[in-house]
This record gives C-alpha cells, sequence and structure tokens, in this order.
C-alpha cells in the first residue's frame, strides 16, 4: 500500500512540475507581450499650438511583435457615446509631436477620436536599436493602432480608419489591404517607400545593376556595423541647404530645419535613419494585391508634389467607387504636412464620415 502511494505521489508531483516548467518556459508564452513602461514627456512639446476644442493625453499600446508604442491621443471635448476612430502616423522619420500630431488633433476638433502614433523604433516609442525601418513591422504599427482602439469603450469599433502622410501614407494603404478593420484610409502627400528604395526618385535608379551596387554597400556598411558595435546614421534633411538643392529638398529643410517642424527625437530633423535601414524596403513591395482592397481611401497631394507620382500610380491599382484622388491645387509635397490654408482637413473628414458611417 505505501508502495502504491509513492507512485501516486510521484505521478502527481512530475505531473505538477512539468505544467511548472511550461508555464516558466518563455518559449510557450501566448498571451500579448506586456505594455513597458517608456519615458513619456508629459509637457506639451509639439511643433503646433494646443487646441482647446479638444482633451489630450498620452497613451501606450503593444504590438504584435511585443514593442510598445507611444501615442497621442485626441477626444472632443464633451464627447458622448461611441465616435468614430482614426489612428494617424508619418511623415516617414518623423514624430507625433509634428504632422501626424496636427492632422490628429484637428480631426478631433471635427468628432473623432484620434491617436498619433510613434513607429516602432521611433520618438517616444519603444523597439532597439533606434530609427530602424521595417515594411513588416511599420504595416504591423498602424494594426496594432487599430487593435488598441477597437477595444476603447468611447469608440464604435465598426469605424476605424487610418491616415497616413508621406511615406507612412503608404503603409497606411499597405495595412488597409491585409486588415479589413480599416473601414477607410487617407494616404496625404503619399510616398511609397518601397518603390523609392529600390528604384529612387522618379525610377531614375531603376535598374539590376544600379540595385546591386546599392545592395554592395549596403551589405558592407553592415560589416562595419557589426564590426563597430553601432549603426551608422544616414543624416536627416540636409543641413546646411546647398544653393543648387531640388525645390522639394529646400521644402523639407524649411520644415523639418526651422523651427516650423524641427523636434529634437526627430530623425529627419536630426541625424536620420540607420544607413541599413533601406535594405527591408528594397526587398519588399507594396500594392501586389491593391486591387483587392474592398474598404475606401482617399489618396490626396498637391498640384506641386514631387511625390505626386507615387500616389496617382497607386490610385491606378485600386477598384470600386469608394476610392477617391484629390490634387489641392497650388500645394507642394510638404505644404500638406501643416499648411491649414492647403490641407483639405473638412474634405478628410467628411470623407471618413461617409465612408464609415453610424449603423
Amino acid at each position: 500500500m505505501k508502495k502504491m502511494k509513492k507512485a501516486v505521489y510521484l505521478i502527481l508531483f512530475s505531473v505538477l512540475t512539468a505544467n511548472s516548467q511550461v508555464m516558466e518556459n518563455p518559449n510557450t508564452i501566448m498571451s500579448l507581450a506586456p505594455v513597458e513602461q517608456l519615458a513619456l514627456t508629459q509637457e506639451w512639446d509639439k511643433v503646433f499650438p494646443k487646441s482647446d476644442k479638444v482633451d489630450h493625453r498620452k497613451v501606450t499600446f503593444v504590438n504584435r511583435y511585443g514593442i510598445t508604442l507611444a501615442a497621442d491621443m485626441y477626444t472632443p471635448k464633451d464627447a458622448a457615446g461611441k465616435l468614430p476612430a482614426i489612428a494617424v502616423s508619418g511623415p516617414f522619420g518623423a514624430v507625433k509631436e509634428q504632422s501626424s500630431g496636427l492632422y490628429a488633433q484637428q480631426l478631433a476638433e471635427r468628432g473623432f477620436i484620434t491617436i498619433a502614433f510613434d513607429p516602432s523604433f521611433t520618438g517616444e516609442s519603444g523597439g532597439r536599436p533606434r530609427r530602424v525601418a521595417s515594411p513588416d513591422i511599420n504595416t504591423e504599427d498602424f494594426s496594432a493602432a487599430v487593435d488598441f482602439l477597437s477595444v476603447l469603450p468611447d469608440v464604435d469599433s465598426s469605424r476605424i480608419g487610418v491616415l497616413g502622410i508621406c511615406g507612412w501614407g503608404g503603409i497606411a494603404i499597405q495595412t488597409a489591404i491585409n486588415d479589413p478593420r480599416i473601414k477607410a484610409t487617407v494616404a496625404s502627400t503619399m510616398y511609397d517607400m518601397t518603390r523609392v528604395a529600390a528604384n529612387g526618385y522618379f525610377d531614375t535608379d531603376n535598374s539590376a545593376e544600379k540595385r546591386n551596387a546599392a545592395r554592395a554597400s549596403l551589405a558592407a556598411q553592415r560589416t562595419e556595423d557589426y564590426r563597430n558595435g553601432s549603426y551608422k546614421r544616414a543624416g536627416g534633411v540636409v543641413d546646411p541647404l546647398p544653393t543648387d538643392a531640388p525645390q522639394f529638398v529646400k521644402d523639407y529643410h524649411a520644415y523639418y530645419k526651422t523651427p516650423r517642424g524641427y523636434h529634437p527625437r526627430s530623425g529627419n530633423s536630426t541625424d536620420g535613419w540607420n544607413v541599413t535601414s533601406i535594405l527591408p524596403l528594397m526587398n519588399f513591395r507594396f500594392f501586389e494585391y491593391a486591387g483587392e482592397l474592398e474598404n475606401a481611401v482617399m489618396i490626396l497631394h498637391g498640384e506641386k508634389a514631387h511625390s505626386r507620382y507615387f500616389g496617382e500610380d497607386t490610385f491606378k491599382l485600386l477598384c470600386g467607387d469608394n476610392k477617391e484622388l484629390l490634387i489641392v491645387d497650388g500645394a507642394s509635397h510638404c505644404d500638406l504636412y501643416d499648411n491649414l490654408d492647403k490641407i483639405p482637413m473638412d474634405r478628410i473628414a467628411q470623407f471618413f464620415s461617409k465612408r464609415m458611417p453610424a449603423e
């Protein structure tokens, strides 16, 4: 009898121990990653004035890769009931204190709950090393913002949209292709970052020879980075400005390198991306399934924007009668960063309201 009891105890102990080992084994954890406690600036440090028509607070959420993202949330004052919501990000290399925050605040004034978030590895968000770009992780960032908004008690989860500016305009559309929870998408003054990375501006470097030369240079830089134990930075917007700089480079300088848009956490304002961040963008192509995007899209560009061809070519890939292309008379690429006389904010709000109607 004693031997039988001992055997039962041994079996029970082994089962409990096995369960304990499974529970403590990090390779078997299936729950969401914990939200990292980020050091968030509490004072108003945006490049635009604070509105008295909305409430503002900092929020954090985690993406599917376990990276904690930081965002500014803007809510209409005296909001009642469940409201439609919009996640905003961009431009590429910028932070939420710049253009994306301005858009988010403006749309909150028009009745939406909005968040402007810093992408992974950028600004106040988590992720190491800093200033790394990834077409996969960055599209995931937008979907993670939708995750977060979907479970807020004040948000109508059937009425969530996204808005991307500059390089994040292309990322917004790419995310919407894969995430049907996004009912409406606006891409403002958009870039296709995969196209410009692989082909250069205006497709002037679109050849196997030039891409292979770029790959060889970047691969060599990887070796140097690993040897040095740190990543070489690409540099932000050029400064001082060469006298023969193209007009669009002058426009970037006028935004990122002056009090108008400079922010110390913005890579475009300071020392830029890691040089090798361009590699995954060269090896990836957005919009392969653009024709399958059923939900609504608005692409808007300035008439004079150097980036206009990205938006017009992407628009041709979209199908359905819920897609819109809006060209803003007389506007440049950077006018749609912060020039409220040029940005058709009411048209954008009307688009979201029309394409995300209350049920």
